[in-house]
């Protein structure tokens, strides 16, 4: 990309953060409705529940973000620690070896979210627009050093609206950004927590 094609895209990018705050702000945030939360009851418990270490990691792109990873970090462990599959969860080793390591991947749904938020801003909020991200959460179990790893996946999307877009279907309006992260973490991670439970190899 050309030096006066980067100064042209900051222009505009610009002009539309300028045009939205004159506005008062019109992004509204979306919880996707496909997956929902599954009570730690409905998980499959382990006869005798061993200690685990977590790590977690949020990434953008498949790049770490360390700024989401440390807002989410003690909220995921606090959800692993409560779900009754292990006797403790900390970020600190076991003394058997057990890991459980969870990552969210922000992904993009949409194509050119920028050239849409531009013209959003450009028509003061007439014209609307719909930008969707996808969350790709995988989680890798090893009960020991030796165990072979259980791993399992579930997706989960937040909905951001601007100007005078339409409502998306099957979702539900957050008070914000940060609610729809937090809620859409503590969705995803339910699911791959129940689906791990359940596997027979699962101890």
């Amino acid at each position: 990309m050309s030096v006066l094609m980067k100064w042209a895209r900051r222009t505009a990018l610009g002009l539309f953060l300028t045009t939205t705050a004159l506005l008062g702000g019109c992004a509204s945030a979306y919880l996707d409705g496909s997956t929902k939360e599954i009570p730690a009851a409905q998980f499959k418990k382990p006869a005798s529940p061993a200690p685990v270490q977590v790590l977690f990691d949020f990434q953008t792109k498949g790049v770490a973000n360390a700024h989401a990873t440390a807002l989410l970090r003690d909220r995921v462990i606090a959800q692993v620690k409560a779900s009754g599959l292990f006797s403790d969860a900390s970020t600190n080793a076991t003394p058997n070896g057990a890991v459980l390591s969870i990552t969210v991947n922000n992904v993009p749904l949409t194509d050119d979210a920028f050239s849409k938020g531009f013209v959003t801003g450009l028509t003061f909020g007439l014209a609307g627009s719909q930008v969707s991200d996808g969350y790709v959460c995988t989680a890798t179990y090893r009960a020991s050093n030796n165990a072979a790893p259980l791993t399992k996946q579930a997706r989960h999307a937040i909905h951001t609206t601007m100007g005078a877009a339409a409502t998306p279907g099957n979702a539900t309006k957050m008070p914000d950004h940060q609610e729809a992260a937090f809620q859409m973490t503590t969705q995803v991670v339910s699911n791959l927590l129940n689906h791990l439970s359940h596997d027979a190899n699962f101890k």
